[in-house]
């Protein structure tokens, strides 16, 4: 039966996801340090990605404040580093992030499709650009130098803070708090209509999925240990999730992550190997995939799934 097979689709992912997280868990135990920290690196892109398919997966509103999110919090942890706790000062990244995508959000969300992506970009550089002037002018010196933290305990944080990431994107996609944000998507005026506060429940998701971009960014300034406003908010933060969400597909849990890991384990061989061209690589592999795979790679392998049941059923 259908239910019966939904079920035991859902099990099947909790399980291996479960697995997974016990897997990347125990890795530390038995390989070199620099896979430990390419595969740090390689966790951050996911949740950055998977917070942005929190609020742009299923509201189709295209973000690229994904740095300034990630920025935040790279600068509160070089603040309040020496001063707090490592847990607290990545809640307060965290946080801090929040506050800010929900004031971004109740000035921009009113706005759609290119006003709002162009918006949200700007205001990624209007910070940058805000905290060069200011440390250049006031400070008289660019950059700071934040408190160093072992490879192994990043790798576990940031290993902590993805499994809340997915946690949280999964019972959203479960809630009714999902399917309002679907139905903004699919149609926001209709949605407005039928009692859903749509200005309210975008920017709740927007805060929310700033929260793990702010707290990835805190944990993740401990391993760079000089940061400067051109590294803290690189424009590459709020492009890269968007490439990486629509290749891998927005309309399951499993593309955005997909989409991520793939596309930052080639990040570290492309920028080593092409440092001028991969860039253009990327961008090419965007094309491709918004011309010829709207839905993304998981979109095209249910496709090929559907098909391949139809053709099963056609012929007992």
């Amino acid at each position: 039966m259908d239910w019966v097979r939904m079920i035991s689709k859902k099990s099947f992912f909790l399980g291996l996801s479960f697995l997974i997280i016990i897997l990347l868990a125990t890795l530390p135990l038995y390989i070199p340090p620099y896979p430990v920290i390419s595969l740090t690196s390689i966790i951050m892109y996911i949740i950055i990605t998977v917070s942005w398919a929190i609020f742009s997966g299923p509201t189709r509103y295209i973000s690229l404040a994904s740095a300034a999110f990630f920025g935040v919090g790279v600068y509160t942890s070089a603040i309040l580093g020496e001063a707090l706790l490592l847990p607290v000062v990545i809640v307060i990244g965290g946080l801090v992030s929040f506050i800010l995508a929900l004031f971004i959000g109740l000035l921009t969300l009113r706005l759609r499709g290119m006003y709002f992506i162009i918006f949200t970009f700007g205001i990624s550089e209007l910070i940058r650009h805000s905290l060069l002037w200011w440390e250049t002018k006031m400070m008289g010196t660019v950059g700071r130098w934040v408190v160093a933290v072992d490879h192994v305990v990043v790798y576990y944080v940031i290993l902590v803070i993805f499994a809340l990431a997915l946690l949280t994107a999964y019972l959203v996609k479960r809630s009714r708090f999902g399917l309002a944000l679907k139905s903004i998507g699919e149609q926001e005026e209709a949605a407005t209509h039928i009692g859903i506060n749509a200005t309210v429940v975008k920017t709740i998701a927007f805060a929310m999925s700033a929260f793990f971009m702010g707290a990835a960014g805190a944990i993740m300034a401990t391993r760079w240990t000089y940061i400067d406003p051109k590294i803290a908010f690189n424009p590459l933060f709020s492009f890269m999730p968007v490439l990486m969400a629509i290749f891998g597909g927005t309309g399951q849990l499993y593309g955005p992550i997909f989409g991520a890991a793939l596309f930052a384990y080639l990040e570290e061989i492309l920028i080593t190997k092409f440092p001028y061209y991969y860039m253009l690589i990327f961008g090419s592999i965007l094309i491709v995939v918004i011309l010829f795979l709207p839905h993304g790679v998981v979109g095209l392998v249910q496709k090929w799934r559907k098909g391949g049941l139809k053709r099963q059923n056609a012929n007992p």
